[in-house]
């Protein structure tokens, strides 16, 4: 996969929404939603980004595809650096990138039919004649498996999994390269995740997409995803291929993470890794703890661990984490200087309780 070339490159991204108050209005502090981000996507792959609620996945989503005007941090898609672009410029990009929302409901328009819908992008970004369009709606409906004689229904008439099948079909419209999918599945059935799921890796084999998936479904991004980047705290704490990541992670985080991933073959059960339990909340986006973000939480903190925040390196080939635990200068051996007002994780057998 990496001999292709990237097609989106994420460099040191930040996102920080300025917090106001008092009287006048003046910014005292900042949202770090999305705090120093750094990836590649190459052509025809799938990087999954998990992490917990709240950690800034849909932000950084939004950011790489300038739906946000960005702190900091450069985004360059298919050549084109686009971080400081004009929203003016950035509406030819259109045609190259495109988002398929959480909520299916929400992002469509009530007022409109399906095939208005769908065919809005095309309205906007082309002067095609209304048959051409008409027909180009048609074909798209065929590609996500929707009847072509729901054209004039509206959106209230069709079931969840329909709703995110014309939002698929939308982004579609302008043929684009790269589709950010936002949590796609979250608002749906489980009996109807799997549908669509299946329906964006036939797509992705058809056209050639790249996709950036979203989800906090550790076990949907382990089915979808090529390589898995995990955030925490508006950062990205490990990046790998996905075998490698879910075998063998490098940080305490991704390893509490997957530890909570249920297991269904009751002949696998036994062999699951015991089950980490993180205690205490995540801190605010507004006042991360000094050092690692993760320090406050992680059951193998180190006294460096309050003091520094450890780099995002590469040790493994292609695998990157961002952990003392992995510096040779520390390493697990050093695990006993851990502070010991440090939370402590509890470890039960997964499915136990405490």
């Amino acid at each position: 996969m990496n001999a292709q070339r990237p097609l989106v490159e994420v460099r040191d991204l930040k996102m920080h929404f300025p917090i106001h108050s008092g009287l006048l209005r003046r910014q005292t502090g900042a949202v770090k939603a999305v705090d120093g981000v750094t990836f590649d996507i190459y052509e025809g792959e799938t990087l999954g980004l998990v992490g917990e609620s709240g950690c800034g996945k849909s932000t950084c989503g939004r950011a790489v595809l300038r739906l946000y005007d960005l702190t900091s941090g450069e985004v360059v898609v298919d050549g084109r650096a686009i971080g400081t672009e004009s929203q003016g410029s950035l509406r030819r990009m259109r045609t190259t990138m495109q988002m398929v929302f959480q909520d299916p409901q929400a992002c469509l328009n009530p007022r409109m039919t399906v095939g208005a819908i769908i065919g809005e992008p095309l309205d906007e970004h082309t002067d095609w004649p209304r048959k051409k369009k008409r027909a180009r709606v048609e074909e798209l409906m065929d590609q996500v498996g929707l009847n072509r004689a729901f054209l004039n229904r509206y959106p209230h008439e069709f079931s969840g999994g329909q709703r995110q099948r014309i939002g698929i079909a939308r982004a579609l419209a302008l043929k684009p390269k790269f589709i950010v999918c936002d949590e796609p599945i979250a608002a749906l059935d489980v009996s109807i995740q799997a549908q669509v799921v299946n329906l964006l890796e036939e797509l992705q084999d058809e056209l050639g997409l790249t996709y950036l998936f979203i989800s906090h479904d550790l076990s949907m991004v382990r089915h979808i995803a090529d390589r898995v980047a995990v955030m925490y705290l508006g950062k990205v704490v490990e990046l790998a291929p996905r075998d490698a990541l879910y075998d063998e992670p490098l940080h305490p985080y991704t390893e509490a993470l997957l530890s909570a991933v249920p297991e269904p073959d009751p002949a696998m059960a036994g062999r699951k890794r015991e089950r980490i339990v993180l205690k205490g909340d995540v801190p605010s986006p507004a006042n991360p703890p000094a050092g690692c973000n993760f320090c406050t939480r992680c059951p193998k903190v180190m006294e460096v661990c309050h003091r520094i925040d450890p780099a995002f390196r590469e040790v493994r080939p292609g695998h990157f984490a961002a952990c003392h635990l992995n510096d040779p200068r520390y390493g697990p051996e050093h695990s006993e200087s851990a502070e010991p007002t440090a939370p402590e994780a509890t470890r039960t057998q997964h499915g136990g309780t405490r």
